[in-house]
């Protein structure tokens, strides 16, 4: 087993939603060698950059969270930026990384990357079974690029990459800007508010899985101590729920009496979303604990103190 604390650990997009709650844990468990480089100061999409931010660290660790990433609006407004930006950030990454001497290189892909039709609950070897859902393919086709590379590095040249598939994430510090926050704060958002009607993308048939946050940390950490395998690994909760169900339950939990007014003009995106996580159980013996009423509820009373005190 990797003993984290005794690594020089660098986290790409540390201050970011997920890597904030990563960052904290590995604290927890003695990481003192811990580095967030910033954008401001190293642009992965600029290689030189990431040269000179590896030759500055000198990790041992990287854990690549940074990306560029939005809901299904900013993914159909933004499909060549998404494309490139994620492609260069982990291919500029991975290959400096290697000729850096990284012991280890843990990356993250996304559930977007499964094909549209994919058989739920879906299963690391259907990843390769057809086209992404159309609004978010180039995201999801620019991170499974990544998960080739990594286990063409591997072959070539015993690169130690490991390749982890979250499902969608959510929690407190989540990204509640309208312009491009998942479905879960955009909810919350919303009733909220307090209108009278709330709408939402799609007709609310499409199905999803959502994980908490701190779960998902506890897990990235779990594969980085004792998982070192070519093979991808799932990361979600198993719990499937339609968009409809969830915005009954975010309505309940807010106290919101607001109306829903489905929009199927708009995409619903991908029909069903559920992975199988049993891999990551067999592998690193990493499952989800939180359930989805207590992660709304946590997430729902801090979005509502951040309000009041922007209040005061």
């Amino acid at each position: 087993m990797l003993d984290l604390a005794a690594q020089r650990i660098l986290v790409t997009g540390g201050a970011g939603f997920l890597g904030r709650h990563l960052c904290e844990l590995l604290r927890e468990r003695g990481c003192r060698n811990l580095f967030t480089p910033r954008s401001a100061d190293y642009d992965l999409v600029d290689r030189a950059a990431v040269r000179r931010m590896l030759a500055a660290f000198s990790p041992t660790l990287v854990i690549h969270l940074a990306a560029r990433v939005g809901g299904i609006g900013a993914n159909r407004d933004n499909p060549g930026r998404f494309f490139h930006d994620n492609l260069a950030m982990g291919l500029n990454l991975i290959d400096e990384a290697r000729l850096a001497g990284v012991g280890k290189f843990v990356q993250l892909g996304t559930v977007c990357a499964y094909p549209k039709l994919t058989t739920a609950p879906f299963r690391e070897t259907a990843l390769w079974d057809g086209f992404p859902e159309e609004t978010n393919a180039p995201y999801g086709i620019a991170k499974k690029a990544l998960l080739v590379m990594l286990q063409a590095y591997r072959a070539q040249y015993g690169f130690n990459g490991i390749y982890l598939l979250p499902v969608n994430l959510y929690g407190p510090g989540d990204n509640f800007d309208p312009a491009s926050s998942h479905v879960i704060p955009a909810l919350i958002r919303k009733f909220a508010a307090g209108g009278d009607t709330v709408e939402i993308w799609g007709d609310g048939t499409p199905t999803r899985e959502f994980l908490y946050v701190r779960d998902c940390a506890q897990g990235i950490i779990a594969a980085c101590e004792r998982y070192d395998n070519a093979a991808p690994v799932n990361l979600g909760s198993g719990d499937e729920i339609s968009i409809k169900e969830l915005a009954l339950k975010i309505r309940g939990l807010t106290g919101s009496n607001a109306e829903l007014n489905f929009d199927p003009g708009k995409p619903n995106g991908q029909p069903r979303r559920q992975l199988d996580t049993s891999r990551a159980e067999l592998a690193f013996n990493w499952h989800a604990t939180t359930p989805l009423d207590l992660g709304l509820k946590t997430t729902i009373a801090w979005w509502q103190a951040q309000q009041a005190e922007h209040r005061r």
